[in-house]
């Protein structure tokens, strides 16, 4: 094995503990949080389920493919190909539908009590549950083309033919295929983005006009910056 395979290898084991170890510790603080029972608030809700999401992508992935950098061949048949790669994207897709959800969320919450989104602020925690479940649900029906288009290294015979992931294979579908799958998968993705981008642009300019109204009381002279603007360094960080 060469060692530039070594290093590749090293550095998949460190990404995917690193990223498990951090997630599982999250999991865990909400377990201890919820036997303890302490009251578990709906961004709490959303984050719970991004942790699950993150690990759910981060172990479907990254685990074979640090097993693959380190030399091992063909250890995936068919049906272990399709398994990891549909339980990647989906945990791929909620993760991005989590994120979006939670951005909205937090947009709605912050926002004036006279503004257009009043009475979603008021109606939205009820919701949030519900559009956590349903894209669970649309990821993991979108996701089931998956099982058509992976297989196993070990079966293939035309590798020509075959889209290759060091540890699996892609098979190529027809163009007609192709193209269902890149809009379903697609267009809850580009939605979700849309969505945060104009959630993070609301939460900014809030927090903008906030600060605008407050700087009377900021003092000038102050060496720390106002939780206004640390609250949209974060969110532009994000």
């Amino acid at each position: 094995m060469a060692t530039s395979d070594v290093a590749l290898g090293i550095i998949f084991l460190s990404q995917t503990v690193v990223g498990a170890l951090g997630n599982f510790s999250l999991l865990l603080h909400y377990l201890v949080l919820y036997f303890t029972g302490y009251r578990i608030r709906h961004t709490d809700l959303i984050l719970q389920h991004l942790i699950v999401a993150n690990l759910l992508a981060l172990l479907s992935r990254g685990v074979p493919q640090t097993v693959a950098a380190f030399g091992v061949k063909d250890f995936l048949n068919d049906f272990g190909c399709q398994l990891l790669f549909y339980l990647h994207r989906v945990g791929r897709g909620v993760s991005i539908g989590s994120t979006c959800l939670l951005s909205v969320f937090q947009a709605m919450k912050i926002s004036p009590e006279n503004s257009s989104c009043s009475e979603l602020k008021v109606k939205a925690p009820k919701y949030i549950g519900f559009s956590i479940y349903l894209s669970w649900i649309l990821y993991l029906l979108v996701s089931i083309m998956t099982f058509s288009q992976m297989t196993g290294k070990r079966s293939n015979n035309n590798i020509t033919s075959m889209k290759d992931f060091e540890y699996c294979s892609g098979v190529h579908p027809s163009k007609t295929s192709q193209s269902l799958y890149a809009a379903l998968v697609t267009f809850p993705d580009v939605l979700c983005v849309g969505l945060m981008l104009w959630a993070s642009s609301s939460m900014v300019l809030i927090l903008h006009r906030h600060k605008q109204r407050m700087q009377h009381v900021h003092k000038t002279s102050s060496p720390r910056s106002s939780p206004e603007s640390r609250a949209t360094k974060t969110i532009l960080l994000l």
